[in-house]
């Protein structure tokens, strides 16, 4: 056990190293490159220069989200993956990003964040994705029995409707509309508002505080229900819980930053190759490598052809699906066994 606990703390510690370099990576780099030591000078000495606002206004705001969304998705990655006891499920997988696009998509339809102000967006896309989970929460529940397989299918089928309905409104958008609903459903960091991306970091530390109270419950059902069971545990009320909470980190992550893929699926399975199966430490690691990874792809995404920004997405799939086929390479870590 001791050494347990001194490998995963070398862990998180090689883990924060490379976050805290991701992070004064992206400082430092963009359209303006700012030297590591002009950062440092500008927060503490010089604060009205303009490198001073690059960092504040423009880079630090985008970091701090990237950071709250991509260990909000990793997180729910782990959670879903384990609750369902399936290696490819994502948050993505249950339909909650279909539902949060349409609800955007219908907004920009209908010109409705002209006439609600800048909230309407990231309210209409939690809508879509509230939804979409009380749809999948009363499909799924019989005799207060949560049907884990049939939520799943459900999910894929209400992903599936979403998607083919996001399609017939790009078919029918004008030109300016088609350009924002393609632009926001790949996803992007760039959001401006602080309220937003104060709320989003809320949820997400909140998340990981609240998952880490079901640790050793989702390591029981990992062994299957029933020998959760056996061990003392209410497994259907921890599988009500945790799916609200995947769900709510989901619906948050999407309806601000878009339909930014491959994070919640590829993450967890990289973490486990390196730091093992305890939820434990794998809840925690999957949060601090899904913010570094989103960080460093944002940076990625702004910088490779600047002044032009890709969308997020573009990003995180290509780099996400080649850490998958890694994955995929390394078989035992990538399904959990021993």
């Amino acid at each position: 056990m001791r050494n347990k606990l001194i490998h995963w703390l070398i862990w998180l510690f090689i883990l924060g190293i490379i976050l805290s370099v991701i992070i004064l990576f992206s400082l430092s780099v963009g359209s303006s490159g700012i030297p590591a030591k002009k950062i440092f000078s500008s927060i503490i000495y010089s604060r009205c220069t303009t490198e001073y606002s690059i960092i504040f206004d423009i880079r630090l705001p985008r970091i701090i989200l990237g950071f709250a969304t991509g260990g909000a998705l990793s997180l729910a990655g782990v959670i879903l993956q384990g609750i369902f006891r399936n290696p490819l499920v994502e948050p993505y997988t249950l339909g909650i990003s279909g539902g949060a696009a349409l609800g955007v998509c219908l907004n920009i339809l209908f010109k409705l964040n002209e006439i609600l102000g800048f909230l309407s967006l990231p309210l209409s896309g939690f809508t879509g994705a509230i939804t979409v989970i009380v749809l999948l929460y009363f499909f799924s529940l019989k005799r207060e029995v949560f049907k884990i397989h049939e939520i799943l299918l459900t999910g894929v089928m209400i992903s599936f409707i979403s998607s083919s309905l996001i399609m017939l409104i790009m078919a029918l958008s004008r030109t300016e509309d088609l350009h924002s609903i393609v632009f926001w459903v790949m996803g992007s960091l760039e959001e401006p508002n602080w309220l937003l991306i104060k709320l989003m970091v809320i949820v997400s530390i909140s998340g990981l505080f609240i998952s880490y109270l079901f640790c050793l419950d989702l390591n029981a059902i990992s062994l299957g229900e029933e020998e959760a069971a056996h061990l003392g545990i209410d497994v259907e009320k921890v599988k009500k819980i945790l799916f609200l909470l995947a769900s709510i980190l989901t619906g948050f992550s999407v309806s601000i930053t878009g339909m930014v893929g491959f994070v919640g699926l590829v993450v967890p399975h990289f973490v486990r190759i390196f730091a093992g199966t305890d939820h434990k430490i794998v809840l925690i690691s999957s949060f601090l490598s899904g913010a570094g990874f989103l960080i460093f792809c944002d940076t990625l995404s702004r910088t490779i052809i600047s002044p032009v920004e890709l969308p997020i997405g573009v990003i995180t799939g290509i780099l996400g699906g080649s850490l998958f086929i890694y994955a995929l390479t390394r078989r035992s870590a990538f399904f959990g066994e021993k």
